[in-house]
């Protein structure tokens, strides 16, 4: 998919939202653990309830890893049922992967290819040669960790390196890669106060948000300071919208969670007309 699809699909269905698959077997409701494959149905549920208020899903991948075997191949099923269901839907492998080269060429096969994501999350510490192999992949995405929502992002994130914050040298850095225009970046919706510098750096990318929800990101902060004249904007919610009921009717009250935040989101994308 590429970016001028994406910013169609917000256009068209007035949401900015990606919803995170963190399908955690102790969460879903009780009755689904007698299903052949529980992960799967429980996102089947959830997609076909709420693909109509959301423009991505982004399954963590260490929740399907977590299985062995039989998580991975849940983890394939929902890929694949997106792929040919809701093809119009951006898909994020929220893997954090991160090694060198020729390790970052397979694991870019494997989402990408195999898997057919469009876009895969990666961390960025080990430098230009592991982040280009996942580049060389037309119409898919690369999102590096830039600053992320976590307590422990100030161990290193925020440290000062030759004058500059590290998440800055690292967008600034990322921005000499070959065919740069394919990464996004993540930025916690935490750190809302620092979206204003960081779009001074990467005025044109999408961001990716987590953390609004349930670890307290402020959809309006984020907006304010990190909207660009294309959106820019991914906003992804996980346990406030999948694990809203454990009832039978679980899809239909995470498709209300979702609908909160859609109606917000075309609140926020009347500042652009």
């Amino acid at each position: 998919m590429t970016t001028q699809q994406l910013v169609e699909q917000i256009h068209k269905k007035q949401s900015f939202l990606c919803i995170g698959l963190d399908t955690d077997l102790t969460k879903i409701p009780d009755y689904l653990l007698a299903e052949e494959d529980p992960i799967f149905a429980f996102n089947k549920a959830i997609i076909d309830a709420t693909h109509h208020l959301c423009v991505a899903y982004k399954p963590n991948t260490a929740f399907y890893e977590a299985y062995g075997l039989k998580g991975w191949q849940a983890l394939e099923k929902t890929i694949n049922y997106l792929n040919d269901h809701y093809p119009e839907l951006f898909t994020i492998a929220d893997a954090k992967r991160g090694d060198i080269g020729n390790t970052s060429t397979q694991y870019a096969k494997a989402f990408f290819e195999e898997l057919e994501f469009d876009s895969i999350t990666i961390a960025p510490y080990m430098g230009k040669d592991s982040v280009e192999p996942f580049l060389a992949f037309e119409k898919k995405h690369t999102i590096l960790l830039a600053l992320t929502s976590n307590e422990g992002a100030y161990d290193f994130q925020t440290s000062s390196v030759d004058g500059i914050e590290l998440y800055k040298k690292v967008l600034k850095t990322s921005l000499t890669y070959k065919n740069a225009q394919n990464l996004m970046y993540v930025v916690g919706a935490t750190k809302a106060n620092h979206l204003a510098d960081i779009r001074q750096i990467v005025p044109d990318s999408f961001l990716l948000i987590p953390g609004v929800g349930a670890q307290g990101g402020s959809l309006k902060e984020v907006c304010q300071y990190g909207m660009n004249d294309k959106i820019g904007l991914l906003i992804n919610s996980s346990r406030g919208i999948i694990y809203a009921s454990k009832s039978k009717n679980f899809a239909q009250e995470a498709a209300k969670k979702a609908e909160v935040l859609q109606q917000q989101m075309i609140e926020e994308l009347k500042t652009l007309s």
